[in-house]
């Protein structure tokens, strides 16, 4: 129906009110947690696999595909879709009138099973209630002290796995889901494993970095350390060997020693006593390759920087002095350890690869070839 001159009135007084959007969106921010809740249904209810299956779809045709003769269900996943392409997680479109029909966009394929991975096990673990259940003692962890995590459990996050086998098998498929997509990514961009002959993976998990890395590159001799409780899981790989053990005290001698996701775990404390341990591990020209997120010094917009401040606060409120870091922080902790500096080879997926040295970085006698990518941050001359 056609609005009446009223109605259009009223409507550009609307709109002339410069408070609409901000309105709009701190309801948007009121209503925030209902987007991860409809995004992990969505993956327990395989339809992004389904939309991936079949082209696109429409509800009543995922519906029917459903183990389900709810007759009110084709409804319900409509407004869930609906409300996934108002986010851009789907795209949809209309044919002749009839139901919306729903296909996946760049983003949703990644919680489409991709060779049998996607990013929704990491979703799972995030909305698990033993991780959830931390974000209650934030406001309390802030006003008396402590890591909201401990405080629920009683234990620390990497404790925790060994005494909840559910919820450590929850942590170690969000964990090989991840990598098996970041790793491989980074395998198509970095070379810097091409002249390694033995590599120690440092809270390698169950051995899966180490199985992608030694498919492309099978002559290297791959050490995946870990918890013994991590490796008593682990899976036999070719050419993988795994070890348990505690970083924090020693870890095994390599060339390179590789780490993903690891020193985001862990206080600058933690951090700082586990690279004085990879420092003394190394050779001369070996090197330490580090897969992490980079906070810029001051907040901007963007999903890449919303997506490691949303990890940071996981990291906060999950592990002990766990954080995201700035390059500046990075390199403190490279130098504090007694390393040189830290080369930023390649960025990949929202993470950037590291390669933190132990000799001063020339550019005029390197015998590797340096992309122009690279940024060189070592400790200056005296």
């Amino acid at each position: 129906m056609e609005p009446s001159a009223e109605e259009k009135q009223s409507s550009r007084l609307c709109h002339e009110d410069g408070d609409v959007e901000p309105c709009s969106y701190a309801m948007q921010l009121v209503t925030s947690s209902v987007l991860p809740m409809v995004m992990q249904t969505s993956i327990e209810l395989g339809l992004f696999d389904i939309i991936a299956n079949l082209g696109q779809a429409s509800a009543s045709e995922i519906a029917s595909r459903l183990p389900t003769k709810n007759q009110e269900a084709p409804i319900i996943l409509d407004r869930m879709l609906y409300l996934l392409t108002t986010h851009s997680v789907l795209s949809c479109s209309a044919i002749d009138g009839d139901e919306r029909v729903y296909a996946l966009t760049p983003v949703s394929k990644y919680f489409a099973s991709n060779q049998g991975v996607s990013f929704g096990p990491l979703l799972a673990l995030i909305q698990d209630k033993v991780f959830m259940d931390s974000w209650s003692q934030l406001k309390n962890a802030i006003i008396e002290g402590g890591i909201p995590f401990n405080r629920v459990h009683g234990s620390h996050a990497f404790e925790y796995p060994g005494k909840d086998p559910r919820f450590n098998q929850v942590f170690n498929t969000a964990m090989f889901n991840h990598t098996t997509v970041i790793v491989n990514k980074i395998l198509e961009s970095y070379k810097g494993f091409e002249h390694l002959t033995r590599v120690v993976d440092v809270g390698g998990g169950l051995g899966t970095t180490l199985s992608i890395i030694t498919s492309k590159y099978p002559h290297i001799e791959a050490i995946n350390f870990d918890l013994p409780h991590v490796i008593e899981h682990a899976v036999a790989y070719p050419g993988v060997k795994h070890i348990g053990g505690d970083m924090f005290v020693s870890v095994p001698k390599g060339d390179a020693i590789f780490m993903k996701w690891i020193l985001h775990d862990w206080s600058d404390d933690h951090c700082l006593k586990l690279l004085k341990n990879c420092y003394k591990a190394l050779p001369e020209h070996g090197k330490v390759i580090v897969v992490e997120g980079v906070l810029p010094e001051i907040p901007e917009k963007g999903s890449t920087v919303k997506a490691i401040c949303q990890t940071d606060l996981i990291m906060l409120t999950q592990n002990p002095g766990g954080k995201e870091r700035t390059r500046k922080e990075f390199l403190d902790l490279t130098i504090g350890a007694g390393f040189a500096g830290i080369r930023y080879e390649c960025y990949v997926s929202c993470y950037w690869v590291m390669e933190i040295f132990k000799k001063t970085f020339n550019h005029n006698h390197s015998t590797m070839k340096v992309p122009r990518a690279f940024r060189v941050e070592q400790k200056s001359a005296a």
